[in-house]
């Protein structure tokens, strides 16, 4: 055990379904009610106006003549598509299929003289699952792609449906709960394995940043197995104030950090938890580490520098499943019962932790 533990076991652990008053990075700042209060109001659209930044139109505009945008009279206005994502190129086509993307149509390059036998085949697969399929010059296929390897085929696909964090936060209920919040990762195939670990254990839900991090699109379907479809992932601007939200709906917050001076099985992984995983290269930002409560690393004895993202996180998911059935197998204890969790050497910032937070664990 470290130096500086306190000297009885589970001193200054949180109880069950609760936050312990005081603790690390948030210690001096304004309580829950506080916090509440000074955020109400704010961070909500205003009147009339979609959170999603597409405002309403001023009042009064597209009124009668000489209105800003209108088509010229007696042409009509071109129709106004729903957003949509496009996935090109035949592989990522026929598992966008495979794993569940829902899809709106595929569109196809014309056929010039005899047409592709592979091509053909995924175009007949993609009939008979309903997809509707429109052939369209290549041109056009070659405006739409993103770095012009759509091998003939382009599918439309539904925007995925992402949850706020007032979902999340419904979805834990009132007692124990594991979110899991990402700090800018940016791998699609490590976001979809973490989200299925996520699920697997019970998660009420994984947070991400609305900028700079990867989005559910085909490798996250195909890497999470579906689990995107079974848990609330939600995206916010500030992940940061996530937090102090998380905190303020009773969230303990632990950071995976390289450079934490416990392990994961002496950390407080337990009760209504929230897991902060960092990105793949950089580790968790400093501005999230001080917004945590602890920090904790995965113990090796290998060569090997650490495992990445995806692994640690399923490594730190299970022992928080683990230890919720410890506690449920033994009720009226708290989980865990190691000496020592949550002790005030925890706090990012001391121990050397601003020197870098680490990429993988």
């Amino acid at each position: 055990m470290a130096a500086g533990r306190r000297g009885q076991a589970g001193a200054g652990r949180p109880g069950r379904g609760q936050r312990p008053q005081g603790a690390g990075a948030g210690a001096g700042r304004k309580g829950p009610e506080g916090r509440a209060a000074a955020r109400k109001g704010a961070g909500r659209p205003a009147s009339g106006r979609r959170q999603d930044g597409r405002g309403s139109a001023p009042r009064g505009a597209g009124r009668g003549s000489g209105r800003t945008g209108s088509a010229p009279r007696g042409q009509r206005r071109p129709e106004r598509r729903r957003e949509s994502d496009l996935i090109e190129g035949r592989r990522a086509c026929a598992e966008a299929l495979e794993v569940g993307v829902p899809i709106r149509r595929a569109l196809v390059a014309e056929a010039r003289g005899e047409q592709d036998a592979t091509l053909e085949r995924l175009v007949r697969t993609l009939e008979g699952a309903g997809v509707r399929v429109e052939e369209v010059p290549r041109a056009r296929l070659d405006k739409l792609s993103s770095h012009g390897a759509h091998q003939g085929i382009m599918l439309e696909t539904e925007p995925f449906s992402y949850a706020t964090l007032e979902d999340v936060v419904s979805a834990a209920g009132e007692g124990d709960a594991l979110v899991v919040l990402l700090d800018h990762v940016t791998d699609e195939g490590n976001f979809g394995a973490i989200v299925r670990s996520a699920e697997v254990v019970g998660a009420a839900g994984v947070v991400v940043a609305n900028a700079r991090a990867a989005r559910v699109g085909t490798a996250a379907y195909k890497t999470s197995a579906g689990a995107v479809l079974h848990v609330p992932i939600a995206r916010v601007a500030n992940l940061a104030r996530a937090i102090d939200e998380l905190k303020d709906a009773g969230f303990w917050v632990g950071a995976a950090s390289e450079h934490a001076r416990d392990d994961v099985w002496h950390a407080p992984v337990e009760g209504r938890f929230c897991l902060v995983m960092g990105s793949e290269g950089e580790g968790v930002s400093q501005l999230v580490l001080r917004a945590c409560d602890f920090t904790c690393r995965l113990p090796q004895r290998g060569r090997v520098e650490s495992l990445n993202v995806a692994q640690a996180a399923t490594v730190m998911c299970y022992e928080w499943l683990r230890r919720e059935e410890l506690a449920e197998a033994r009720p009226g204890q708290e989980p865990g019962g190691r000496q020592g969790a949550g002790r005030e050497g925890d706090v990012p910032g001391r121990d050397g932790l601003q020197e870098g937070s680490g990429g993988d664990v």
